[in-house]
């Protein structure tokens, strides 16, 4: 579908179409319909938190299964965002969104009919490859569509969606759960699916950048390696000690191959991460505070469901429906409007150290008050998802308008990929100082809380191992609060001092 005449620019062919002031005139149905496309994906980055105890037992999958079982989707996603953004500008945004939704599909089918741990994580890899291509598309096309004053509010509907598949997943994952086998969570994205193509075919319309830079796939490899490695060095710590051959060589190999990244970028002239883009203030602010926040959001929800379901007794269901709040939060800022409002009022930098302060303060919450049941993480969820409703559409703005128009499927693979790969550190950085309290506490705790669990003789001795799970989950939900205040302050007092310097150079 090629754009009208009144959405071109003179001089401009149809896959160049440039929309007027005034915007797409369908701009609100084709959000609506590439954030049916992007909720797919994204409750994909949580589903699998409550089916933890199924697949601990159906598949026999070890505490580093699982988080293989995560991680696969989210590293392979952040591996090939920016490559994935490149083509969508060079090729075609539509075009990419329709091939994504068909591989997410034919993943999701793989992954469903899995028989084993290692089938599995090969499948969610295979998803990612998929869901690389819709992340970067959707908000490509948002920035597109919209003008420059409407941009803010509708990334905040972005970003909602962005929030609600996150959260919703433990909640879906739960219903489905108690209802179906744990394949089904796979299977019931097919129809979804196959809706959302025939939308993107009918309402989307194509947009690309002819003279738009070649996919860099040396970099996608190399970055797709070295995040895999450091993230393997993180979870197999614990396991196998900090100080083994086997996590010192993984953390030394993802050093090297990271830096290599970081040099051939340097060097090529067409790089999938321009190093000048960190030169603006602006830019760099926005992008550590966007890793931070979702560091905390991705471990402590990793973690939470957790707890839910082993040390309070919580089924599926019920413990996704308890971490619903937070999604409810997020969904009633964002989508009413309130949430941009404020920001609006606040500026930028305020609004993320607000923003974030308001994240550590829900991690503190659930961490410190789980003695009083559910009623403290309660607290922590409602404080998190306020937190993600002010701060996060607010640095996917700063990152998406720090960056040229045309270049806008780049821009949104670098806020997919610094987002993707928050979340996979959080799981894994939150799951290993958890992990490493707890077999400190119960040194006959094996691989999982589970298998000590069951090895237990006594109830006074599951009192103590769930005790000990109790204590790991409080150490590491304070280290993730520490880390996202501390991002939100210095992100603030960087776009502080942006603002300030563009204010002066205006004058």
């Amino acid at each position: 579908m090629t754009a009208s005449p009144q959405e071109r620019a003179p001089g401009r062919s149809p896959d160049q179409a440039v929309p007027q002031p005034q915007g797409h005139a369908r701009r609100w149905l084709i959000l609506g319909v590439i954030c049916l496309a992007q909720l797919t994906v994204l409750l994909d980055n949580t589903v699998l938190n409550v089916a933890i105890p199924s697949l601990t037992r159906e598949l026999d999958a070890s505490t580093a299964d699982i988080q293989w079982m995560i991680n696969a989707y989210s590293l392979v996603q952040s591996g090939l965002l920016l490559t994935a953004g490149n083509a969508a500008d060079r090729y075609g945004r539509k075009r990419m969104l329709l091939v994504g939704l068909a591989l997410f599909g034919a993943g999701s089918l793989g992954a469903g009919l899995a028989q084993s741990a290692g089938q599995l994580i090969a499948a969610r890899a295979g998803m990612g490859i998929g869901g690389a291509l819709l992340l970067t598309t959707t908000l490509a096309v948002v920035m597109q569509i919209f003008t420059h004053e409407e941009q803010p509010r509708a990334i905040g509907i972005w970003a909602a969606v962005n929030s609600l598949g996150f959260a919703a997943g433990p909640l879906v994952g739960g219903f489905i759960l108690n209802h179906f086998w744990w394949g089904a969570i796979f299977l019931v994205n097919l129809p979804v699916v196959a809706l959302a193509l025939a939308a993107v075919t009918a309402y989307v319309p194509e947009s690309r950048n002819r003279r738009g830079d070649r996919p860099d796939l040396a970099g996608a490899v190399l970055s797709t390696i070295g995040m895999a490695s450091l993230v393997y060095a993180i979870i197999s710590g614990p396991e196998h000690g900090w100080t083994s051959g086997r996590v010192l060589g993984t953390a030394a190999a993802a050093v090297a191959v990271l830096g290599a990244f970081a040099y051939w970028e340097s060097r090529i002239p067409h790089p999938m991460l321009d190093p000048h883009f960190f030169r603006n203030r602006r830019f760099t602010a926005s992008v550590g505070g966007l890793v931070l926040i979702t560091f905390g959001m991705g471990g402590a929800l990793f973690l939470l469901t957790q707890y839910l379901q082993f040390v309070l007794g919580y089924g599926p269901l019920e413990a996704g429906l308890r971490t619903a709040p937070m999604a409810l939060t997020v969904v009633a800022l964002n989508f009413t409007g309130v949430a941009t409002k404020w920001s609006a009022r606040m500026g930028t930098p305020v609004s993320i150290a607000l923003g974030m302060g308001l994240m550590a303060a829900g991690l503190v919450s659930i961490a410190t008050l789980t003695e009083h049941g559910y009623a403290g993480t309660l607290l922590g969820l409602v404080l998190i998802g306020a937190g993600t409703a002010v701060g996060s559409p607010v640095m996917s703005h700063a990152i998406m308008s720090s960056i040229p128009r045309e270049k806008a499927g780049v821009g949104a693979g670098i806020n997919g990929t610094l987002a993707e790969f928050g979340t996979g550190l959080g799981v894994a950085v939150l799951g290993a100082v958890l992990n490493a309290r707890f077999a400190a506490l119960v040194p006959v705790a094996a691989s999982s809380l589970p298998v000590a669990l069951a090895a237990a003789g006594s109830d006074g001795e599951r009192a103590r191992i769930t005790g000990a799970f109790s204590s790991g989950l409080e150490t590491s939900l304070l280290v993730g609060a520490l880390a996202v205040l501390l991002g939100g302050l210095i992100a603030a007092a960087l776009l502080r001092r942006a603002d300030r310097a563009d204010s002066g150079e205006k004058a």
